[in-house]
C-alpha cells in the first residue's frame, strides 16, 4: 500500500463537477477566461487554470475544503489513502478520513498523495551565523561615493546621505559601507532601518551575501519585524535589521529597548531616508545616534520626503547636515544618463497602461489612503480580483512577448501571481513564479531557467521577492502590477530591469505599469531622482 501511486490533484479535478471548479477559481477568474477567448470559457481550460492556481495546500488545511476534496477521490483511491493512513479497523474508508484529526504530518501525507511535494521556504531564524566567503565588488563610481561617505561618517557631524539612482547599487554600495565598519569596530553592532517586509528581508539577505564576501569573522544577522522579538541579550556584535513600526511599538512596550540597542550600536543606516523626519522614525533615529561616536547613514534613490513641500525636504536635509554624497562624472550633467551612456544602466522606456477596475474608493478606503504609507492589502485584494484590470495585465505581457525574451511580473500577492502565471501558462505562455514562501530549490531552478539562453520568451512572476536571490539581469521588460505608494518600492522594482550590459544586463528595457486611475501611483521614477536638489549641499 506504500508503494502505490496515489492521484494526482491535476487528474482529481479533471473528473470534478464543473460548479466544483467554477467556486475553487472564483467567478472573477471564470469572467477573466471567458473575455481571453472569447466565448464561454471550455470545461478543460477551466481545469488547467485551477489545477495550478487553487492552493492544494489552503484546500488541505481547511476542514470543508478537505472533505469535499476527498468526496471527489475514486472509491479505490480513498482506499488507496486510508490505507496509507494507518487505516486497521473494520471501519469504511469513507468514514476513516472523516474522522481523522488531520495533523499537519497527515495533511502533508495527503498532498504527497495528490503528487505534491511539500517543499517550502524554511521559516527563517530570529539569529543567522553564517560563515564567509568572497565574490562582493563594486563598480568604479560606487567605490567613489563610497569613499567620499567614510569621510563624512567618522568626521564632523558623522551623518551623510548616499543618493545613487535606480539600478545604480545603492544597496550593494551601502552594505560595503556596513561590512567595513564592522571589520574596523570589532565587536560592534550596526542597525539597518527600513520599513516593509520585503524591504527588510532584502536587506538582511543582501548583507549575509555582502559579508560572506568581505567579512572577517562570523556575525550575528537578527531579524527584528513583524513576529520576530525584541530580545537583545546576545546581540552584541552584528546587524539588526529593525523594523520602523517594530521599533515604535518595542519602544512603547519597553522604554529601555532603543536605549540598550543604542548603547551597542556604532552605525544606523536608515534605507529610505525620505521618511526620516516621520515624528515616530526622528525619535527612533535620536535614540539611535545618541553615542558620540556613532554615525548615521541614510540611503536613497530619491533624497526628498514630498513632490512639493519645500520645508518637508529641508528638514529631512537639516537632519543629515545637508550633505549628500551622489554621482559626480565628468562631463556629464545628469549621472543616470552617464550610466546609460556607459553601459552601467540600461535605456529605459516607461509608459502606463490605465486599467478601469470599476471599483470606485469609499470614503473609508480614502481614509486608510491618506493615513497608510502605502495602499492598505485590503484595497490591493479587491482590485487584485478585477477582471478588467487582470485582462489588461494579460494582455501587456502577451504584447511585450511579442519583442522580449525575458519579461518580469511583478504581481499584487502571492495569490495574484499564481493565478496570473496560471493563465498566461493555459495561452501557451513559459511562465513561472516566485515568491517569498518558495523553496531555494524551486527558485534556484526557475531564476537559472530564467537566465538561460533559450530564445522561446518566458515570464517570470514574482511577489514578495526584489533583489537578493532574484538577480535577473537578462530581464530586458517589466510589468508592474503592483500597487504601491513607496517610490522607494517602485524603484526597486524598476532596477530588476534596468542593468546594462556592463551589470550583465541589456542595452535597453521596457517598464509598463498597469495602473487603475482610482489608486496613487508613480510615473517615471528618473524624474523623481533630481526633483530636490536644491535643499542639498552636493559633495
Amino acid at each position: 500500500m506504500i508503494d502505490s501511486p496515489g492521484i494526482a490533484f491535476r487528474t482529481v479535478l479533471a473528473t470534478a463537477p464543473v460548479p466544483y471548479v467554477r467556486r475553487l477559481l472564483g467567478e472573477h477568474v471564470c469572467e477573466l477566461l471567458e473575455l481571453l477567448q472569447g466565448s464561454k470559457a471550455d470545461d478543460d481550460a477551466l481545469r488547467t487554470v485551477a489545477a495550478s492556481a487553487v492552493s492544494a495546500e489552503q484546500l488541505v488545511a481547511d476542514p470543508d475544503e478537505r472533505s469535499q476534496l476527498l468526496q471527489l477521490l475514486p472509491p479505490n483511491k480513498r482506499e488507496e489513502l486510508a490505507g496509507r493512513l494507518g487505516q486497521a479497523s473494520s471501519t469504511s474508508a469513507t468514514t476513516f478520513l472523516a474522522d481523522l484529526d488531520w495533523s499537519l504530518e497527515q495533511r502533508r501525507l495527503l498532498l504527497g498523495f495528490l503528487g505534491l511535494v511539500v517543499d517550502r521556504a524554511p521559516e527563517l531564524p530570529v539569529s543567522v551565523l553564517r560563515p564567509v566567503a568572497p565574490t562582493y565588488g563594486l563598480f568604479p563610481y560606487q567605490r567613489t561615493a563610497a569613499s567620499k561617505v567614510r569621510r563624512l561618517l567618522y568626521s564632523g557631524e558623522r551623518r551623510t546621505v548616499l543618493h545613487l539612482p535606480t539600478g545604480g547599487g545603492k544597496t550593494r554600495t551601502g552594505m560595503n559601507l556596513v561590512c567595513d565598519h564592522l571589520r574596523q569596530h570589532e565587536p560592534t553592532v550596526v542597525v539597518w532601518l527600513a520599513r516593509g517586509q520585503e524591504l527588510l528581508e532584502q536587506a538582511a539577505l543582501e548583507f549575509e551575501r555582502a559579508w560572506a564576501a568581505l567579512g572577517n569573522r562570523e556575525l550575528s544577522v537578527v531579524r527584528m519585524w513583524g513576529d520576530h522579538p525584541t530580545d537583545l541579550d546576545h546581540i552584541n556584535d552584528g546587524v539588526v535589521i529593525l523594523g520602523l513600526d517594530k521599533a515604535g511599538a518595542a519602544a512603547k512596550s519597553d522604554q529601555t529597548f532603543l536605549d540598550c540597542l543604542a548603547l551597542r550600536t556604532t552605525l544606523t543606516v536608515f534605507d529610505e531616508t525620505h521618511q526620516a523626519i516621520a515624528p515616530t522614525y526622528r525619535r527612533v533615529l535620536d535614540a539611535l545616534t545618541l553615542r558620540s561616536d556613532s554615525s548615521l547613514l541614510g540611503l536613497t534613490a530619491t533624497p526628498g520626503r514630498t513632490w512639493a513641500d519645500i520645508a518637508e525636504d529641508e528638514r529631512l536635509a537639516e537632519l543629515f547636515a545637508r550633505q549628500k554624497v551622489m554621482l559626480d562624472i565628468e562631463g556629464y550633467d545628469n549621472p543616470v544618463t552617464a550610466l546609460i551612456e556607459q553601459g552601467y544602466l540600461a535605456r529605459p522606456t516607461f509608459r502606463t497602461v490605465a486599467a478601469e477596475s470599476g471599483r470606485k474608493l469609499s470614503a473609508h478606503d480614502r481614509r486608510r489612503l491618506a493615513a497608510s504609507f502605502d495602499i492598505p492589502d485590503a484595497i490591493i485584494d479587491r482590485l487584485a480580483e478585477s477582471v478588467q484590470w487582470n485582462l489588461q495585465i494579460v494582455r501587456t505581457v502577451l504584447d511585450l512577448s511579442a519583442h522580449h525574451r525575458r519579461i518580469l511580473l511583478f504581481a499584487a500577492s502571492v495569490k495574484h501571481s499564481r493565478l496570473i502565471t496560471a493563465i498566461l501558462s493555459m495561452l501557451g505562455i513559459d511562465a513561472e513564479q516566485v515568491t517569498a514562501e518558495s523553496s531555494v530549490r524551486h527558485r534556484d531552478r526557475v531564476i537559472s531557467r530564467f537566465k538561460g539562453p533559450g530564445a522561446r520568451p518566458m515570464v517570470l512572476s514574482n511577489f514578495g521577492v526584489l533583489t537578493t536571490g532574484f538577480d535577473a539581469p537578462a530581464a530586458s521588460a517589466a510589468v508592474i502590477a503592483r500597487p504601491t505608494r513607496s517610490l522607494v518600492l517602485y524603484s526597486q522594482m524598476v532596477g530588476r530591469v534596468i542593468r546594462g550590459p556592463k551589470a550583465g544586463g541589456t542595452p535597453t528595457c521596457e517598464v509598463v505599469t498597469v495602473v487603475d486611475p482610482e489608486l496613487p501611483g508613480f510615473g517615471d521614477v528618473a524624474q523623481a531622482f533630481t526633483n530636490w536638489e536644491d535643499v542639498w549641499r552636493t559633495l
